[in-house]
């Protein structure tokens, strides 16, 4: 049943932060959907984190080369997540109003996505792989 919970907690953040991201690019003010190519970020962001997975040889290994690179590449994917509304900002592409919208919408579906890895890739007979 904490399962159960655990996913519905997640998926409702998830609407947040969608909910955010898509009032910052369809308000009557601000109506550029720039913004939206933040969503290829979201999509990105967790596949370094499946390529160490499947490529590190020992999983008790607190630490590997694999899996510092994936967390690299993770870093350098959310950073740029939020900086890229920052400059749509500061080219005057969208209004300040509708990146601060994305910038809390970011926030809220990254710390989504890490919800999902604690909640669901811990290593025991509790996994997402049985949805």
């Amino acid at each position: 049943m904490a399962g159960i919970k655990a996913l519905v907690g997640l998926s409702f953040s998830g609407a947040i932060g969608l909910t955010f991201l898509m009032l910052g690019c369809s308000l009557e003010e601000y109506r550029v959907y720039w913004p939206l190519f933040v969503l290829i970020f979201y999509v990105i962001s967790p596949i370094p984190h499946f390529i160490a997975r499947r490529l590190s040889d020992d999983t008790d290994a607190a630490s590997s080369a694999c899996r510092e690179l994936a967390v690299f590449f993770t870093t350098g994917i959310v950073v740029s997540a939020f900086g890229l509304p920052i400059v749509l900002a500061r080219v005057m592409v969208i209004k300040w109003g509708a990146c601060g919208l994305v910038l809390a919408g970011n926030a809220v579906l990254f710390l989504t996505i890490l919800g999902f890895f604690v909640v669901f890739g811990r290593g025991d007979d509790f996994g997402w792989e049985q949805w």
